[in-house]
């Protein structure tokens, strides 16, 4: 969302994932981007040219993401976390896909979040918070 919109820590955002070779995301963030456009354009905070523009702009950038799938383990994993820190169950797999991405990249990400709840999750898995 905040590559796309300007918003509370976009700016930090978007200088981060500039320099970054592999930006990763759960696959469900692309339908959570998608909801929360057309949230902000049924509340008039974006026009439908932008709407479109945001739209489109997540579209050309989608492929290069390091999409991680939703699957039996990381359904468990993000099940095991959401207990263990009392997550919201899309907050789980977020932190799921986090640890998964550090499996697939040999290295645990910067873990990028404005949810206060989630971030300390992520940091007491290992995760470092983008700053």
């Amino acid at each position: 969302m905040k590559l796309y919109v300007d918003e509370d820590g976009a700016a930090l955002m978007r200088q981060r994932v500039n320099g970054e070779p592999v930006v990763a995301t759960a696959l469900i963030g692309y339908v959570e981007a998608r909801a929360a456009f057309n949230r902000l354009r049924l509340v008039a905070k974006v026009s439908l040219a932008e709407y479109r523009r945001i739209v489109n702009e997540l579209d050309a950038d989608w492929d290069r993401y390091l999409r991680i799938d939703f699957n039996p383990g990381l359904a468990r994993l993000a099940g095991t976390l959401a207990e263990r820190h009392g997550l919201r169950a899309y907050d789980a797999v977020h932190l799921a896909s986090a640890l998964e991405a550090g499996t697939q990249l040999g290295a645990l990400p910067v873990f990028a979040c404005w949810d206060r709840a989630l971030n300390a999750a992520a940091v007491r898995e290992g995760l470092s918070l983008l700053r």
